[in-house]
């Protein structure tokens, strides 16, 4: 380029990524980085690029980010994304069809698609707008794509600060892999707690061909897809070699658990739970916390559950036996006490206590698996992994 010259912003993120294609030889891949029970995805936003850290949710299906001005958001160590600062930022007109593939949206007076988003704790709400998202890849080269997403005024519940919005997977067509055509990813995540070993430590989440979970140990079960969200049938649960079947008559339901990497506990109804935790005191020898009030009912001891001290649980998929240890179903709750809880909790008397006859299959438990979600064939996949070597 002739020196003097001025190119616009815009111009010159075009002109960089000319050439640079999504392929089964250069994957589009992303940075997973482990905080506090959550898993961000990092990627970038904007012209001029704003870094984003955003959660990565398989039950969720709208990306959004919290924008400045916010009115009322959670704290956030990372700057906040300014749309007037983006020569590639576009709001949505309320009365185009993409304002309308949200289920929840509302006009302006300046004609502007308003979006909320409803989750447990608390509502995402702002504007629905069209925005550059920018991650990585294998080959090292940054990959973009035009996504429509939440830019966020308003958050009324608390993440973590290091989070600065959230990265829907889910099936809906405002999910990120919907946006970017992606019928496939898979992602790897880290044991709980690992940050605090190993802070710079991180894994990967990939999208589209290439991203496949193939090799020796997988196992695959196939996927119901109910609503927008990824469900598949739990049969039961082996303690060691004494099998819990997840309902007493044997029977089950087709897609009775809901596969979710936004929240952190294996969460079972009441009846398999409680079947379920007697064969799991049988096998560790030490007494269980009675009465503890921060704890509630949760199975919790006072020593830290191992290989040596705890038992092997594997998980009874439709045609998928996936073997958890001691790591992934023990963990410390409250960080600087040494009291190491059940990581599958009775969803009854919780937050979760509407998922009824249904189970939840948290981020706890996916741990050092390299998991596979294909929506061409209707699987998911789970592959032993340490993900910390990805």
């Amino acid at each position: 380029m002739a020196s003097g010259v001025k190119f616009h912003p815009c111009f010159l993120l075009s002109y960089y990524l000319i050439g640079v294609l999504a392929t089964a030889y250069n994957v589009p891949q992303a940075q997973l980085i482990p905080y506090f029970g959550q898993h961000l995805m990092k990627a970038s936003i904007g012209t001029p690029p704003v870094d984003i850290y955003g959660m990565i949710d398989t039950a969720s299906n709208i990306v959004w980010a919290q924008c400045v001005p916010c009115d009322v958001c959670f704290n956030q160590i990372h700057p906040g994304f300014d749309p007037k600062k983006s020569c590639t930022y576009s709001e949505i007109s309320c009365h185009s069809e993409k304002c309308h593939e949200w289920y929840d949206v509302h006009c302006s007076p300046q004609n502007s698609c308003n979006y909320v988003s409803g989750y447990i704790s608390g509502l995402s709400n702002g504007v629905l707008a069209k925005e550059k998202f920018t991650i990585s890849s294998t080959s090292g080269q940054a990959v973009s794509y035009d996504i429509a997403f939440g830019c966020a005024h308003n958050v009324t519940f608390s993440h973590s600060n290091h989070t600065t919005g959230l990265i829907a997977l889910g099936v809906g067509p405002l999910s990120f892999p919907s946006q970017i055509g992606s019928k496939r990813f898979s992602y790897c995540l880290l044991p709980y707690a690992i940050e605090y070993t190993y802070p710079d430590i991180t894994s990967k989440i990939s999208f589209g061909n290439g991203s496949e979970v193939v090799g020796d140990g997988v196992v695959s079960t196939p996927m119901f897809v109910a609503g927008e969200t990824y469900n598949v049938t739990l049969e039961g649960i082996s303690v060691g070699d004494t099998y819990v079947p997840f309902n007493s008559s044997g029977k089950v339901s087709k897609g009775n658990i809901l596969i979710d990497s936004g929240s952190t506990l294996f969460a079972l109804p009441p009846d398999f739970y409680n079947r379920l935790e007697v064969e799991v005191k049988k096998r560790i020898s030490i007494e269980p916390m009675k009465n503890d009030t921060l704890l509630g009912n949760r199975l919790c001891y006072r020593t830290e559950i191992t290989n040596d001290n705890g038992p092997i649980l594997t998980v009874h998929f439709e045609g998928a036996d996936v073997e958890l240890k001691p790591i992934q179903t023990f963990n410390q709750p409250v960080r600087g006490y040494d009291i190491y809880c059940f990581a599958i909790i009775n969803h009854a008397k919780t937050e979760l206590a509407d998922l009824g006859d249904q189970g939840l299959y948290g981020n706890y438990v996916q741990a050092n698996f390299l998991i596979g979600f294909d929506l061409e064939t209707r699987m998911v996949s789970f592959k032993p992994t340490d993900c910390t070597k990805l």
